[in-house]
């Protein structure tokens, strides 16, 4: 189930075994906080956590006794376990029998990034899965929009749109700029001025700026992005190779009979930005494209070689681009 689904899910009763897997972090921590509210109590009594780092081989047994245990004064013991990713024959010999018999009095919560590999455990027996990966953007906007209006905070959906945008749908970083957003405003309307000046902007999503200004031709607002870049997210390499990518995938869309669907999941986008793209790209043209590709990566591989300077190179690329020069 998607992490929106979660709530529902605990209202209709405890699950045995729940898998918070996926790379958003406030998901996870969310996760464990309701299913903790709901189910848990005398916490110092019927609470216990384990990292899963320290659970290999025969060691698993230490987690399958605790989750053996019975609660004490209370209907149900929670055992968390964090990071563990179990191997194929450590989960068919330590875990599989209290899979398939597991006691109804202990919920067992596994909480995973999703950084490592081992055996599936979404798909095994007593398990349901919180998928915990990083939500659409329409889904983090609306989510600081009914926020906001919770604390008295009114905002406009385009308000809330770029606070997802801003933070990459990052909800740990979304939920702390909402709540700093609440604090500065105290109730009233928040404007589009107000996050501009008070939500940072991540690297990539600046990045992503940039590659639109060089897309118009924006010279001015290129050379801006770039300066806050360099002074505080990275370096001149982080913008060249921004740059890179940007007009590689652009030539790529170009060139490439694939529909949107499959060029999406080639190059990790969204299907609308695939179309943007090969908005972009026409507007560019091929030779352009495979002009702006070869010497960037030339410029790239000059630095790294000592041949030029990341200064320098960031300049003759930004020559490149706008001047059509060396």
């Amino acid at each position: 189930m998607k992490f929106t689904e979660l709530k529902n899910s605990i209202a209709n009763g405890a699950q045995s075994v729940y898998l918070l897997e996926g790379g958003d972090a406030y998901f996870r921590r969310k996760g464990e906080e309701m299913i903790k509210e709901a189910f848990l109590q005398f916490p110092e009594l019927n609470f216990t956590s384990f990292d899963g780092e320290t659970l290999k081989g025969s060691g698993i047994t230490v987690l399958v006794s605790a989750v053996k245990n019975y609660p004490f004064m209370s209907e149900k013991r929670i055992i968390k376990v964090t990071e563990f990713y179990p191997s194929d024959g450590e989960f068919e010999n330590y875990l599989k029998p209290l899979f398939e018999d597991f006691p109804q009095s202990t919920i067992l919560i596994i909480i995973n990034s999703g950084a490592k590999k081992g055996v599936d455990l979404k798909r095994k027996h007593a398990v349901t899965y919180v998928d915990c990966s990083r939500a659409e953007p329409e889904t983090v906007a609306r989510w600081a929009y009914i926020t906001l209006k919770r604390a008295g905070v009114s905002a406009s959906t385009a308000v809330c749109e770029s606070i997802a945008a801003y933070c990459l749908s990052d909800m740990s970083r979304v939920s702390v700029e909402v709540e700093k957003l609440i604090a500065y405003k105290s109730g009233g309307t928040l404007t589009q001025e107000d996050v501009d000046s008070l939500v940072y902007k991540d690297a990539d999503y600046k990045l992503y700026e940039l590659t639109n200004a060089a897309a118009r031709k924006d010279f001015n607002k290129f050379c801006l992005i770039a300066s806050e870049l360099t002074g505080k997210n990275g370096d001149e390499i982080y913008i060249l190779n921004g740059l890179f990518n940007y007009f590689k995938n652009l030539l790529t869309v170009l060139t490439s009979s694939d529909s949107d669907a499959a060029l999406a999941s080639a190059l990790k986008m969204k299907e609308y930005g695939v179309k943007k793209s090969r908005e972009q790209a026409a507007a560019t043209g091929e030779k352009k494209l495979s002009e702006y590709v070869r010497r960037i990566y030339g410029l790239i591989s000059g630095v790294k070689s000592g041949k030029t300077t990341p200064q320098s190179a960031l300049q003759t690329a930004k020559n490149l681009i706008f001047f059509g020069g060396d």
